[in-house]
């Protein structure tokens, strides 16, 4: 159980997560002051700690840093105070200073988990309650505030953190890790070593998350962290729209964090008595190195943060059969791209059902005006030269196989050449009299109107109710750009508000319709973030399906997310991203460490490359529960996943040329009980657990040279 306790004497806090422990307390001066977050403390020792929050050393550093440099909990602008703050505010009389003290606190249990809520005033003008959420069993703490106005005139925000995560003192470097990269290549890791006073800045101007980082990291001192040793911090920012990380060692020689909305270009303006509440920033300690960061994230977002699988009594066997996970899916995008018929899906379908697909999806180009990606956008209907009858003679037939039906949406784009933008060119994101930039031939609807999000909540809802539709892609082919907002009097707002609207959107499209599955994708992976995973069922990483680049990505993406949360297909050579005839059965292995899905042109595919598709499906339904379900655990080349009752082991690997004489070692798995024995279940091979922890599992064909895979179920003997 998670619990927070408050000390009348020494005015602190004390947050004990799982294996964890949070505290601060008021200072002297009436802020308040970070004390610990790591190792588990008793209460006692909480009050020792706040005897030295005024100590010598503080002061010793305010004189030669000329700053009141002090780790405190939320940073308001102002003052002597010169390292990132967390809020900034514009008072109507021009004043920009907040002197933010304690007004009172109230502790409560909410939801399976602990909840404290802190009350900062400035004066009585502005109101900042400072949440702190620790979920039972498990050591994520949610922070985030919420900023009201209380005064009498209005308040512009200018800056606005979640929180900022102080580290504890420590005079030498730390290793920063984060994620970086680009279309096709995200989820990339890269590291920093903070040695001296300084800031590492990571963030997102694109209105969306971006695929050049993602709002996570880690810290760790020295770098001397391993997947399954070591102290490790990290923290994520559960937001989809712009964002920032400042990673900043101070002038003090502290490490601290802070994050949240990113600041460029924002001016949220709060009327009097207004408030608006800041996204989670979570963050998480962990002894147990970079690989139980990892699971720490994976254990949490799965209870705390993904939408839960809903199916149907009445929906297709095969999804049914799929029960709470999620389902294989086919998509046709990269066999038919725009051009799209009845007869051909249908054909697609028939080859796909066969098998074993559980949900057939028909992507871009099923809507009139759509011969390519110059127009149509808006327009969400069937075309009817495409679909003479409608989408129903389609679905109808899709069921008769036994599978659910999917189509691909892009709700919040518009494309000059269709019937919405000629009604309503002012929908789109217009700079005053500029022409506005197009990308990918298309312009992004201002979804902060509320006109323009009730018309996608209309139009989506509309294509729910009609169409029998199990499964929503929601694509997102550009960002913001060209940020103005006719008739607005605090454009800057739509930075906020158009993620705002959008995280209602799909909540009323999951409450309206709660059995179809939605798919968050944005041109790949630009779209991937706690904030996202709240509000979507998966999300795609990545349009790259290439299986050595896609591994990385595997590799990046599974730092912070469940590996199962994201789409990954088998894909055609030669292919966009896949650059090289890779054997199917190595693609396969690679698609099968997310949610598998198929993505090529099965009408091309032979009789025996269907047989052998058929096989790895069927492979993949036995280990889903694990794949998407398990506890995780990297070995470079290879994954090991552990079911959650602890019943088997699946092992996924994916190895690159090596030179000549220079062989692979053993897995060493660490997941496995040392105490048992487990069988593969192809081969009959029976190892004791000890032997698998200490000496290792040698993979088949890791010995060959060149690209190779494997995959191996062990199952735990009685």
């Amino acid at each position: 159980m998670s619990t927070i306790s408050y000390d009348e004497s020494s005015r602190s806090w004390l947050i004990g997560l799982a294996s964890s422990s949070y505290a601060f307390c008021v200072s002297d001066e009436g802020s308040l002051r970070h004390l610990h977050w790591g190792a588990p403390l008793g209460s006692g020792t909480v009050a020792a700690l706040t005897r030295d929050c005024e100590g010598p050393a503080l002061q010793r550093t305010r004189d030669l840093a000329w700053s009141k440099d002090a780790p405190d909990e939320y940073v308001g602008w102002g003052g002597m105070r010169y390292d990132e703050p967390t809020l900034k505010v514009t008072y109507a009389d021009g004043d920009r200073g907040l002197d933010l003290s304690v007004a009172g606190h109230r502790i409560a249990e909410e939801d399976g988990a602990a909840l404290l809520e802190i009350d900062l005033v400035d004066g009585d003008r502005l109101a900042v309650t400072l949440h702190y959420r620790a979920a039972h069993g498990f050591d994520v703490l949610e922070r985030w505030a919420t900023i009201r106005n209380t005064g009498v005139e209005e308040v512009d925000v200018r800056l606005a953190a979640s929180a900022s995560w102080w580290l504890p003192a420590y005079d030498g470097p730390w290793r920063l890790r984060y994620e970086h990269g680009g279309w096709g290549m995200e989820h990339r890791l890269g590291d920093v070593m903070l040695a001296t006073p300084g800031k590492f800045t990571l963030e997102s101007r694109r209105g969306m998350t971006g695929h050049q980082h993602t709002p996570w990291f880690t810290l760790d001192r020295d770098g001397a962290a391993t997947e399954e040793t070591g102290e490790v911090w990290s923290g994520q920012v559960a937001w989809s729209g712009s964002w920032k990380i400042v990673a900043e060692r101070t002038a003090a020689d502290r490490m601290h964090v802070a994050g949240g909305w990113n600041d460029f270009d924002l001016s949220y303006r709060l009327a009097v008595g207004q408030e608006t509440a800041l996204p989670v920033f979570a963050g998480l300690h962990t002894a147990d190195g970079l690989g139980g960061a990892s699971r720490a994230w994976h254990d949490w977002t799965r209870a705390r943060v993904l939408p839960s699988i809903e199916v149907s009594e009445s929906a297709p066997p095969r999804l049914r059969d799929a029960g709470p996970w999620r389902p294989v899916l086919y998509n046709s995008w990269e066999a038919t791209a725009f051009d799209v018929t009845e007869e051909g899906q249908r054909a697609l379908a028939e080859r796909a059902a066969g098998i074993g697909v559980e949900l057939f999806v028909v992507d871009d180009g099923w809507f009139p005006g759509r011969p390519s990606a110059t127009g149509g956008l808006g327009d969400w209907r069937p075309d009817p030269q495409k679909f003479p009858n409608g989408l129903e003679p389609l679905i109808d037939r899709v069921h008769e196989l036994g599978m659910g039906f999917g189509l691909w949406v892009e709700p919040e784009m518009v494309s000059r050449d269709s019937d919405l933008f000629r009604a309503h060119p002012d929908w789109a994101y217009r700079m005053g009299g500029r022409e506005p930039v197009e990308r990918r031939h298309q312009l992004m609807l201002n979804l902060a109107r509320p006109d323009v999000a009730d018309w996608v909540l209309e139009t989506v809802d509309g294509l729910l109710a009609r169409y029998d539709i199990s499964f929503l892609k929601w694509d997102a082919n550009r960002n913001i750009a060209d940020a103005g907002w006719a008739g607005s009097d605090n454009p800057e707002r739509l930075w906020v508000e158009h993620t705002r609207s959008l995280y209602r959107i799909l909540d009323a499209l999951r409450a309206a319709h709660p059995s179809v599955l939605i798919e968050g994708c944005a041109g790949g992976g630009a779209r991937v973030d706690l904030g996202i995973l709240g509000h979507v069922h998966q999300v795609s990483s990545s349009d790259n399906t290439e299986p050595s680049m896609r591994w990385d990505i595997h590799d990046g993406y599974s730092q912070a997310f469940p590996p199962g949360t994201t789409g990954t297909w088998v894909s055609d050579w030669p292919h966009y991203g896949l650059e090289r005839p890779l054997p199917l059965a190595q693609r396969f292995h690679v698609a099968m460490a997310g949610a598998l899905g198929v993505g090529g042109d099965l009408t091309r595919w032979s009789e025996e490359d269907l047989a052998e598709a058929a096989a790895h499906i069927e492979r993949y339904k036995e280990i889903r529960p694990v794949v998407q379900g398990g506890r995780m655990h990297r070995h470079g080349e290879a994954w090991e996943l552990v079911a959650a009752d602890d019943s088997e082991v699946v092992v996924i690997a994916f190895w690159r040329d090596r030179p000549i004489g220079n062989h692979r070692p053993p897995v060493r798995l660490t997941g496995v009980d040392a105490t048992a024995r487990y069988r593969d279940d192809t081969s009959g091979t029976s190892y004791d657990g000890s032997l698998l922890r200490e000496v290792g599992l040698t993979l088949p064909g890791a010995d060959g040279f060149g690209f190779g895979s494997a995959l191996l179920r062990l199952i735990k003997e009685d």
